[in-house]
């Protein structure tokens, strides 16, 4: 046992060490180009998915194994490391800086779930459609960390309400002469409950603690069915605040990596695969900010949509009675909530200069990659045509992103005597606060995946897989894509979003090209299912952000997040079955592929 409890301790370092070794035959014995980056590519997989070095780390090992087998030279690697994605990345970080500091992300987010109303239905989808919107231009782990704290607020209002509702009900079914102090015990009652369960829960991931929680829950669904029946009716309460709390979460948690799939900025692995796309391909200029939004933005809204169907109907019941009644009469759980919500956004008082700028700037990088190239009719980069295809979206990221640091933050101000005084001069955002919001372990996990993929090229061991991946072209199209699908989404629950598609864009390319298809008739569904990671709190930050808030139990997660998956992956494989297939005229061999005999004979 004590052997065990060493090896327990020492799992990653022993991972870090044997992982090469016990690969170390691979080059060794086979001694070609095509073994040599294999063993790389396969010890950089290994220690992306196990995260036994940190993702940043492990992407740094191709820097110095390429050099060495021979593959590339140094200077040639170090130039994968650094492209046209992530100049888009720091020119959105710059924005998404700005907005965070200035509170831009709350008064929008506050004025959504206004405009939909206070029924829980309603409220729910506000919350939902208000941070997807956010995710669209902002990490997933900043818009879910910016709204949670809003959403616990109304939840915990709401609760208090329904509490008070409850206890006046029942006093006077049971004549009682105080009603305020069952109130105060049916409240204190419940936040017992709440507290012991997040001691249980640690407000952490740890396995022993969710475990405890899951056993905890089934005990509980055991001893239920022989409590007597004011004991059964006070559970039954609780029941009913703790799946509040739990479907309000949720609805954060997965409108958070929903809304990033709408557009290229919205997620890392949107950008790794626009880059990737863009590098193999260089003949191809039809993936662009407008016509991924044009794919993707139905892909997310009818996502969206029967999120919240389904979450509405595994915790609380769907009633389209009472959803769509209209009455002037608000209930409890209305009044509190509107309450909250009105007192949060009164809190932000008038929209403040740097606000507005924010605003602005935002709008108007958002018409800049819109108009960029639309396709249907020619945009501004057609004013200059002799270098058009020089201008990408990263080119209006970086022009707006550095008037934030150049535009003053404070205007002219007057005194009580009337006199103008002039504000220190400080822009909207500084170096540091940059610096604090930009993701550098992406950046370099995204250079890694890149050096990777050019050392696959040079190596030509990306000729070698499609080789090997040929016979996979006699099953129908549409079967390739459902693996292709199933296998990222599987392999995204445990592991980055990022290392998934980094490691699995390399392997799907040169199988399209091997069966004779487009590759964006795979590449495009892989991509959008790395992002659903919803079963687990460790699946990806937004869902740990909102577990750590300890009302949900992992079975939570998982009951809620398999039907999702299954929603996102159905949703996928109808869109690129549909309405993608004109976008990009996908059923056509494109000139700008090579042009492999087709092994393709079942049709599609």
């Amino acid at each position: 046992m004590k052997i065990l409890s060493y090896l327990l301790v020492y799992r990653r370092f022993l991972l870090i060490v044997l992982t090469p070794l016990l690969l170390l035959p691979l080059p060794l014995i086979i001694k070609t180009k095509e073994a040599e980056c294999a063993y790389t590519l396969f010890v950089v997989a290994i220690f992306w998915l196990t995260e036994a070095l940190p993702l940043a780390v492990s992407a740094l090992l191709p820097a110095f194994m390429f050099p060495l087998f021979g593959i590339m030279e140094s200077k040639q690697v170090a130039s994968s490391y650094f492209k046209d994605f992530h100049l888009l990345l720091i020119g959105v970080i710059c924005l998404a800086t700005s907005i965070e500091k200035w509170n831009l992300h709350k008064r929008v987010a506050l004025r959504m779930v206004m405009l939909v109303g206070v029924k829980p239905a309603w409220l729910m989808l506000g919350f939902m459609v208000s941070c997807a919107f956010l995710s669209m231009w902002l990490s997933n782990t900043s818009a879910a960390a910016m709204v949670m704290p809003i959403v616990e607020a109304v939840a915990q209002q709401i609760i208090r309400a329904e509490a008070e509702a409850d206890a006046l009900e029942m006093s006077c079914s049971n004549g009682s002469i105080n009603p305020a102090l069952e109130l105060d015990e049916h409240i204190g009652e419940y936040e017992n409950t709440e507290w012991k369960e997040k001691q249980i829960n640690g407000y952490n991931n740890s396995v022993a603690s969710t475990v405890c929680t899951v056993e905890n829950e089934n005990e509980k669904g055991n001893e239920q069915q022989n409590l007597p029946p004011a004991e059964a009716e006070r559970k039954g309460r609780k029941d009913k605040y703790s799946g509040i709390l739990k479907v309000m979460c949720l609805c954060i948690a997965y409108s958070a990596t929903i809304g990033g799939l709408t557009t290229i900025a919205g997620t890392s692995t949107n950008l790794i695969f626009t880059e990737h796309f863009n590098s193999r391909y260089p003949g191809c200029q039809c993936i662009n900010f407008g016509s991924w939004f044009i794919l993707s933005f139905p892909i997310g809204v009818i996502i969206l949509l029967l999120s919240w169907v389904w979450l509405q109907w595994l915790f609380l019941g769907f009633d389209f009675k009472n959803m769509f009644k209209c009455s002037k009469k608000k209930t409890a759980r209305e009044e509190a909530s509107s309450r909250v919500i009105q007192e949060e956004y009164k809190k932000l008082g008038p929209m403040s200069y740097p606000e507005t700028v924010t605003l602005v700037l935002f709008i108007l990088m958002t018409i800049l990659w819109f108009t960029r190239d639309p396709g249907f009719i020619p945009g501004w980069s057609s004013l200059f045509p002799e270098y058009k295809s020089y201008i990408m979206d990263s080119t209006a990221a970086l022009a707006i992103g550095v008037l934030f640091f150049i535009i003053p933050a404070k205007t002219w101000s007057g005194t009580s005597n009337g006199e103008n005084t002039v504000f220190g001069y400080t822009p909207l955002i500084t170096w540091k606060e940059f610096q604090s919001c930009m993701p550098w372990e992406i950046a370099i996990l995204v250079g890694g995946g890149f050096a990777l993929a050019d050392g696959c090229e040079v190596s030509k061991l990306s000729e070698w897989v499609a080789s090997k991946l040929t016979p996979i072209g006699s099953l129908p199209l549409w079967l390739v894509i459902l693996i292709s699908c199933l296998i990222v989404t599987s392999v995204t629950e445990v592991a980055s979003n990022a290392a998934t598609i980094t490691i699995f864009l390399p392997i799907l390319s040169p199988l399209a090209e091997a069966i004779h298809v487009n590759p964006l008739f795979i590449l495009i569904p892989a991509t959008l299912c790395t992002s659903f990671a919803f079963l687990l709190p460790v699946s990806n930050p937004s869902n740990a952000i909102v577990f750590s808030y300890g009302h949900l139990t992992v079975m939570d997660m998982v009951k809620a997040g398999l039907g999702i998956n299954i929603i996102g992956v159905a949703v996928v494989m109808l869109a690129i079955m549909t309405w993608i297939v004109p976008i990009f005229d996908l059923y056509t061999y494109p000139s700008w592929l090579p042009n492999i005999p087709s092994t393709n004979d079942t049709g599609l």
